[in-house]
């Protein structure tokens, strides 16, 4: 269950005196989601009694009145509303929501992962991978689960790795070639032997599942694209 805690903490981000939604906006938004959800809420109509003393309080009592599917949702469209673009608050907010309570809401997009949303903004130099991956986030987020995303998710770390190394050899053959980048920026002995090992079980298991298994589980095609994610963003960030 979302407790009490946390449902007043993202009503006082959300509702905050000067960068937060304003106490009609607030009753506006609570009344659409009231009609939406078919529940009774205690302060639709603004400016509030003197049972909410402020904004902040009204907000947080409206959601209470929904259950803890609803106020996910609601929470997370409010924190993705233009209002709160560039919010730091409002970022934080949403990224709490997600690693606290992501497994409430169902319908959950890949795309809207931070790991996922750092990995798009360090791609974004390399926009060949760029479009390869997100090719892949849009099929995983319109629930296409076939190997074809393994198949773009290995393609986009291919080309990746040929655009940062300068050359135009296949993932089986960049192994070597990733060690020694990795040793030229002082890496550890120990986490260049972990990466590579890291690439030989990922090329191996790409391997089988891109050429020979059309039969793949949901949640191993999100966990990879998770370590995909991971070794590119570590790959971009380390070498120069």
């Amino acid at each position: 269950m979302m407790d009490s805690a946390f449902i007043t903490y993202a009503s006082d981000v959300l509702g905050e005196t000067n960068t937060g939604l304003s106490g009609s906006k607030i009753a506006e938004y609570s009344t659409a989601y009231a009609v939406k959800f078919d529940v009774n809420i205690p302060y639709s109509n603004y400016p509030f009694p003197d049972s909410a003393p402020n904004k902040r309080t009204a907000l947080r009592k409206n959601i209470m009145a929904f259950n803890d599917e609803q106020q996910f949702f609601i929470i997370k469209e409010l924190c993705d509303l233009p209002d709160f673009a560039g919010n730091e608050d409002a970022k934080a907010l949403k990224t709490k929501l997600l690693s606290k309570y992501g497994k409430l809401y169902t319908d959950i997009l890949i795309s809207e992962l931070e790991l996922v949303q750092e990995t798009i903004h360090w791609l974004s130099q390399y926009p060949r991978s760029l479009k390869v991956y997100n090719e892949a986030l849009v099929k995983y987020d319109n629930r296409i689960y076939e190997r074809n995303i393994l198949d773009d998710m290995r393609l986009a770390f291919e080309l990746l790795l040929k655009e940062i190394l300068g050359n135009g050899k296949s993932l089986e053959n960049q192994i070597a070639e990733i060690g020694q980048a990795l040793k030229q920026t002082e890496v550890s002995k120990e986490l260049r032997n972990m990466f590579n090992a890291l690439i030989n079980y990922y090329k191996d298991y790409q391997n089988t599942y891109i050429k020979h298994d059309d039969n793949v589980n949901v949640n191993e095609i999100e966990y990879m694209i998770e370590l995909t994610s991971l070794l590119m963003k570590f790959l971009i960030r380390t070498i120069k």
